[in-house]
């Protein structure tokens, strides 16, 4: 564990939290990731199933937490089952968790070894009506691979078929989107680490340097922070490259004249930083470079000010393509009559910005919650506008990480942002 020790509080509050959210007579049966074999003998690194972590803080595979927070039986109210030491498995892997740290970490008092999940799950089952499971319920992607939830939601649904089953994506999507003080703590300090990082590694962009050099130099200013790693895959993208949203190969050459778009976050505690910028990979901007650069820092700045309670994602995204549509036509990409002739509304500015403005941040870096939630005080959620061209060979994004408040809240400030400020710091 590279990052400070959390107090189990946070972990205490979000099952307090939860708690009173769950029906009566209902219990909830949450499991941890599986360890994802890669080839032979080695797996990939393993990666804490994002609820588990955010109700307990335990980082371990075969992990199963049980909650029925009005069971008669107080000792079966919170339990968490974790595996015994193997002396042959800590030889190779290291230690596991003693109960002790255990219930340190999750501030669960009743730990109990997975050997004896089968009775004590049986036991309150059976005194209980309901039961909640986690299965994936992601709106971006479906899950191809059945997970440990998903799998063991089957299982006790044929040992119990008389139990009714309920949904706890929803309560999480809730619980999720709202932050305490500790979390936006932990995110500022992904936040932190990412733009550090960013603004260390300007310095080495310049032409002929390969885009997965400047990946290398991301990776190790995160490391070297404290970082758990990246937050997603580094985008590295010079000229027409940076037009593929999701460009990850980093294999080309940064060469002089194209721009150089860069998206990047460092996961600090298991909580995600992400920032986007474009640079010239000369340190200076062309004139059409800028002019198309200084559309969309108008347009981003503008967006900062939506991120208020009472806004929804659709909202910002509604307002943020009337201020960018008037931009395009100004950079002379479309016309007012293009407009007018459209077949569905903002078809123009869709061939340009094709992606969303904003997506909620936290233990996934696109977090819990929907597009239509009303946005209340502390929600984090990204900003980031774009503006591509593929037949000029430009793709630029501008991204920061805003916490909404009556006066919405930048926790990236400090990274330049105008082409002016931008050509200072990579000439200094």
């Amino acid at each position: 564990m590279k990052y400070d020790k959390l107090p189990s509080r946070i972990f205490q509050t979000h099952r307090q939290q939860l708690a009173e959210m769950m029906e009566d007579d209902a219990v909830l049966l949450l499991f941890s990731n599986d360890i994802m074999p890669r080839s032979g003998d080695q797996s990939y690194p393993y990666c804490q199933q994002a609820d588990m972590f955010y109700l307990t803080g335990i980082e371990q595979a075969e992990t199963v937490l049980m909650l029925c927070p009005r069971h008669a039986n107080a000792q079966l109210r919170e339990v968490l089952f974790v595996q015994a030491p193997e002396a042959s498995k800590q030889m190779w892997n290291g230690d596991t968790l003693t109960i002790s740290q255990a219930q340190a970490i999750s501030g669960i008092n009743h730990v109990r070894y997975i050997s004896d999940m089968n009775q004590i799950t049986r036991e309150t089952l059976l005194s209980t009506d309901k039961i909640y499971f986690d299965i994936p319920e992601n709106v971006r992607q479906t899950c191809v691979v059945e997970d440990a939830n998903m799998r063991n939601a089957k299982h006790y649904m044929s040992l119990y078929p008389l139990h009714p089953v309920l949904r706890l994506a929803p309560l999480m999507q809730y619980l999720r989107a709202r932050k305490s003080d500790d979390e936006i703590s932990l995110i500022s300090q992904a936040c932190q680490i990412t733009a550090e990082t960013y603004m260390d590694m300007l310095a080495c962009v310049k032409p002929d340097v390969p885009e997965y050099v400047l990946e290398g130099e991301i990776i190790k200013g995160f490391l070297s922070r404290r970082a758990t790693g990246c937050s997603f895959a580094p985008i590295v993208a010079t000229g027409k490259n940076a037009c593929t949203l999701h460009y990850t190969a980093n294999n080309s050459t940064c060469k002089d004249g194209e721009l150089l778009l860069v998206d990047m976050g460092a996961e600090y505690a298991h909580y995600a930083g992400d920032l986007s910028r474009t640079v010239p990979v000369n340190a200076k901007f062309t004139p059409r470079q800028k002019e198309v650069y200084t559309a969309c820092e108008r347009v981003f700045r503008y967006a900062r000010t939506l991120y208020v309670p009472g806004m929804s994602i659709n909202k910002i995204h509604q307002r943020v393509c009337i201020r960018m549509q008037q931009e395009l036509i100004n950079l002379g990409l479309f016309t007012e009559q293009d407009v007018h002739n459209e077949t569905y509304p903002f078809e123009c500015v869709h061939r340009y910005f094709m992606h969303g403005v904003a997506h909620f941040v936290g233990l996934d870096v696109h977090d819990a919650g929907n597009k239509d939630m009303t946005l209340d005080y502390g929600m984090v959620l990204s900003c980031e506008p774009g503006i591509y061209i593929p037949e000029e060979n430009t793709g630029i994004r501008i991204e920061t990480v805003m916490q909404v408040n009556d006066e919405p809240i930048d926790l990236m400030p400090q990274v330049p942002l105008s082409a002016d400020e931008i050509e200072t710091y990579m000439n200094q």
